[in-house]
């Protein structure tokens, strides 16, 4: 993926996996190459199975400092037979954090922040998984309250009902995806008996009905929640020798269940299904074709023969991702999703369709694949490069602990073993051409295929009529200057090679009437081929050794990062260094590039995505004015405007040796460090080298006087919320520190510790969560820690309210503002502020635990003019003090001049509830203590003194316009 490919897959991700589960896909897929017999994961684990059944596997990774402990629970919507009980798995995704007796939510949250811990979890069709990664000293404390919560959970029901009514608003959430939709209605059109008929979130009645069933939420728990379904892993920086007596310690005492189930089976599809989702707004329609697969064997070749037949047809590198997107442009988007269940599952092929027109011819090219499948054998050195790149691809993976621990929590659902991710690539690595076949012959058959679309329009005739393989046929076959230039060098023991190139150049350089060039422009290197190679010919080279060059573009910068291992640098640089020097600027990738920007702007962002519509609406709004006063996706007048010698320019301008740094990470040899600086400095001068944010002017944000509100008016079920002002504060500003404590202490993002999400998610169950931040966070719905290569002259104060349902618009502003208020008025206890700084000293080694990650801070901290990130910020906490925490907050930050955002269907309504300002107040499915109805009755009167002509309503189609 590459160029806006990184952009739209945290837009998409998401969407294409059911709504809580791990993208485990692309590291299934992974796979020794047939030569090699070593197992896949070079790591000596310990197994041992307690007495009461729990399995416990300890994993030392050679990463120092850093210990994760994932629990798996074979707990999934699998699980949930009785009719009308659907959602109740990921109902405990987020029940599990509501405390014990001896660990009330409280002291469990104060003793995950004072281990400056990142804990989370994820519900899948077949597992539920909670994570903790942390520093190795805090071990044993950690496993004594993981220990606790699994066999002692404890919530009364009102807390049960609020809980709920969050996952209510989890679904809400969900609903402006396309994809989710999909995927909803088409495991409900196949499936008849299975409990896979319904997503992990589960149908919308139950969840509705869901707070009337807190008697059977403790049956699911006594259930399920047992050792003999639990795999406990223990990964890092650890010895099994010390961590085996902790686990005996505080697990041993988990009583073994008696409850057992058979899963109805699912009877054999009688033939051919079709499901159309009427989408209510305008949406570019999607195909998708499915297939039924087996369930997972670790010791059969069927699933291996599969996964690799969707690599080399459905993937980037194939031929019909060639005819499609490429050269026909009528798909933007070919995707697939492989992710093996316990029992026989679907396989699917995702097209976004640009023409609905072309719905059936799409189709039917699909179809005609999965033919070519079953008549033909696929080149064995197809194969071979399949199984070259997915064992580069798996070493690459494995650059941090919790990459490791999440990888063998994963494969734990299956049989509890460590040995399960290794057998499934030995089976990998033995599949042939005609396993390929055979499997396909077997499993894609004319009766097994489903199809569903999505679409506002109506589709052609025909869409649903499914031809046989047979009707369809298979018509498929087919010496430079010195550099001058800044080097930044990490070396490391890993293999795994990644280069960085950071260009100062992004967004703001984008002309007036041409917003969304910077973008356009290198998506034009990183996915449009040289003048040596098209884009098919790079992918299919680079296939074999799992190599990949990457773009990311923001307001101030543009990156480029190749990674690649050790063993293939020669000939990787070979390729890829070309696409910067001599791209090949062909007018039908620019086309198809130009297509697709277009298209995520005006669909994914705009019109599937609430959240990052609001958030970056509220950028804009803050900036207006200035270079910062558009996405960097640009506007839909000024990427129509952008022609190909638009992009020549700005590349020739902008992409010079004086505006480039470069980032250098892994087992490297000397050789490439020189052979990249010669090859590099042919890049045009582009005058003095920079230096960073000091060489550059100031951009200052507008503070409104009072609440500057606008409305999107769009057709959604929930409201979206966001709430900013500028900030003259940046990582080298001698506040930060002070400010990003009293941001990690309202908010920190998707933590359950935060002030604002206890009280509006955790109290009064409003929504799904809600944060704060002082540097912009890209796509923060999908990612756990900030991206690094964002970083910003400028930044905004932020607060995120994750959706709500529209009655609760107003009440939730005032929740946040009310809190807002309180914290910058009253400013953070001494207790307070050492516990959330303790945090932060501990947190801070998490945010850069990847070698990427590592290297992307590095060149952040050279553009702020700062030392390297994690000693910098351990020394500015480590001298910092409560009173200049809370002389940050009344210096920096108001409660009463913000802008504010808001996405939501009745825009008229909320405006007149916004001015009017009369009392508004929550309704609850249960009591509520009394002190909280104390204060729901004082926020409910607190004064928002919106004035009327500071509200305007935006139609959702002209945002981002122009």
């Amino acid at each position: 993926m590459k160029s806006l490919k990184s952009r739209i897959l945290m837009l998409f991700v998401c969407a294409l996996i059911l709504p809580t589960a791990f993208a485990a896909a692309p590291k299934k897929k992974s796979a020794p190459a047939k030569e090699n017999s070593s197992p896949i994961l070079p790591f000596h684990a310990t197994e041992k199975t307690l007495a009461n059944g729990l399995k416990v596997i300890i994993v030392p990774t050679g990463f120092p400092n850093v210990v994760s402990v994932y629990t798996t629970m074979q707990t999934g919507s699998r699980n949930e037979i009785e009719p009308g009980k659907s959602g109740f798995a990921h109902f405990f995704e987020h029940v599990m954090f509501r405390g014990t007796e001896k660990f009330p939510p409280e002291k469990y949250n104060a003793i995950v922040q004072k281990a400056g811990a990142r804990q989370n979890a994820n519900t899948s069709d077949d597992r539920t998984i909670f994570t903790q990664t942390f520093a190795k000293e805090d071990l044993p404390q950690i496993l004594e309250i993981e220990a606790d919560r699994f066999q002692h959970l404890s919530y009364p029901e009102s807390t049960f009902k609020t809980e709920a009514r969050a996952v209510l608003g989890e679904y809400n959430k969900n609903a402006a995806s396309p994809l989710r939709k999909i995927l909803e209605v088409q495991r409900d059109a196949a499936f008849d008996t299975h409990t896979y008929k319904h997503t992990t979130m589960g149908f919308i009645k139950d969840i509705e009905d869901m707070p009337n069933q807190y008697a059977y939420s403790k049956e699911f728990f006594r259930r399920w929640y047992r050792p003999e379904y639990a795999t406990l892993i223990i990964a890092g920086d650890v010895k099994a020798s010390e961590v085996l007596p902790l686990v005996e310690k505080y697990y041993g005492g988990w009583k073994h269940g008696d409850y057992k189930i058979e899963i109805p089976k699912e009877p054999p599809q009688k033939g051919p299904i079709y499901a159309n989702v009427p989408w209510p707004s305008p949406t570019i329609p999607w195909v998708t074709v499915a297939y039924r697969v087996p369930g997972f064997d670790e010791n059969s070749v069927a699933i291996p023969a599969i996964d690799t037949a969707f690599d080399l047809e459905f993937g980037d590198t194939s031929d019909l991702h060639k005819k499609l997107v490429e050269d026909e442009q009528k798909v933007d988007r070919l995707i697939y999703f492989n992710d093996a269940h316990v029992d026989p599952s679907l396989y699917t092929v995702f097209a976004r369709v640009k023409d609905g027109k072309d719905a059936v011819y799409v189709r039917d090219q699909i179809l005609k694949t999965f033919a070519k499948l079953r008549d033909e054998r696929e080149p064995e050195k197809r194969v071979d490069d399949a199984k070259s790149n997915a064992r580069y691809a798996f070493v690459r993976s494995l650059d941090n602990t919790e990459a490791i621990t999440e990888t063998v929590a994963e494969y734990a659902k299956f049989r509890r073993s460590f040995n399960t991710v290794n057998n499934y690539y030995r089976e990998l690595a033995k599949v042939t051409p005609k396993d390929i076949q055979e499997t396909a012959k077997k499993y894609f058959t004319d009766k097994d295929v489903v199809i569903t679309t999505l679409s506002h329009d109506p589709l052609p005739a025909g869409i649903d009529k499914v031809p046989s393989f047979a009707a369809l046929g298979v018509s498929m076959i087919s010496a430079a200057p010195e550099s001058s230039f800044r080097v930044i060098a990490q070396k490391s023991v890993f293999p795994q090679v990644d280069v960085k190139l950071l260009f100062t150049a992004g967004s703001v350089n984008d002309p007036a009437g041409k917003e969304g060039l910077a973008a356009l422009s290198a998506s034009m290197i990183a996915d449009a081929g040289s003048k040596q190679m098209r884009l098919d010919e790079i992918n299919k080279a680079l296939y074999p050794m799992a190599g990949s060059f990457n773009s990311g573009v923001d307001k101030e910068m543009t990156t480029f990062t190749a990674s690649i291992h050790r063993d293939n640098w020669s000939k990787f640089f070979d390729i890829v260094l070309p696409q910067l020097l001599s791209p090949g600027f062909r007018a039908e990738d620019f086309q198809r590039l130009k297509d697709q920007q277009l298209n995520t702007l005006k669909q994914d962002l705009r019109n599937a995505n609430e959240e990052e519509l609001g958030k970056e609406e509220l950028i804009d709004q803050i900036y207006a004015g200035t270079p910062y006063a558009h996405t960097v996706l640009g506007t839909v007048a000024g990427i129509n405007a952008i022609t190909l010698d638009d992009v020549r320019n700005f590349i020739a301008h902008n992409y010079t040796r004086g505006n480039l740094v470069m980032g250098i990470s892994g087992d490297y040899p000397q050789a490439l460090e020189t052979r990249l600086e010669s090859e590099l400095a042919k890049l045009p001068e582009g005058g003095a080298p920079t230096d960073g944010k000091k060489s550059l002017a100031a951009i200052a944000g507008q503070t409104p006087n009072g609440l500057n509100v606008e409305i999107i008016q769009k057709d959604t079920r929930s409201t979206a919320i966001s709430i900013g002002m500028p900030i003259p504060v940046t990582r080298e500003n001698p506040d930060f520190a002070a400010l990003n404590v009293a941001r990690v202490w309202l908010g920190e993002h998707r933590a359950s510790t935060g002030r604002l999400y206890q009280r509006l998610r955790e109290i009064r169950g409003l929504n799904y969560g809600d944060y704060s931040y002082i540097e912009f966070f890209t796509h923060p719905g999908a990612l756990f820690f900030p991206r690094p290569n964002v970083a910003r002259r400028s930044q905004a104060f932020e607060i995120w309210i994750r959706p709500v349902v529209p009655v609760n618009a107003q009440m939730s502003i005032r929740l946040a503002l009310y809190e807002l208020n309180k914290l910058i008025e009253n400013g953070l206890s001494q207790k307070e502020f050492e516990a959330t700084r303790d945090y932060l000293m501990k947190n801070v080694y998490l945010m850069t635990a990847s070698q990427d990650e590592r290297l992307g801070y590095a060149l952040d901290s050279w553009w702020y003019g700062i030392p390297e990130y994690t000693g910098y910020m351990r020394a500015q906490y480590s001298k910092l003090t409560r009173d200049q925490v809370n002389a940050a907050l009344k210096k920096y930050l108001s409660a009463q001049n913000l802008d504010v955002v808001i996405v939501t269907k009745d825009a008229e309504a909320l405006r007149d509830q916004l001015v009017k300002d009369d009392f508004s107040a929550i309704k609850y499915d249960s009591p509520k203590p009394d002190d909280i109805v104390a204060e729901d009755k004082i926020i409910g009167a607190y004064k928002l003194n919106i004035k009327p002509e500071n509200v305007k309503i935006v139609p959702v189609d002209d945002v981002f316009a122009k």
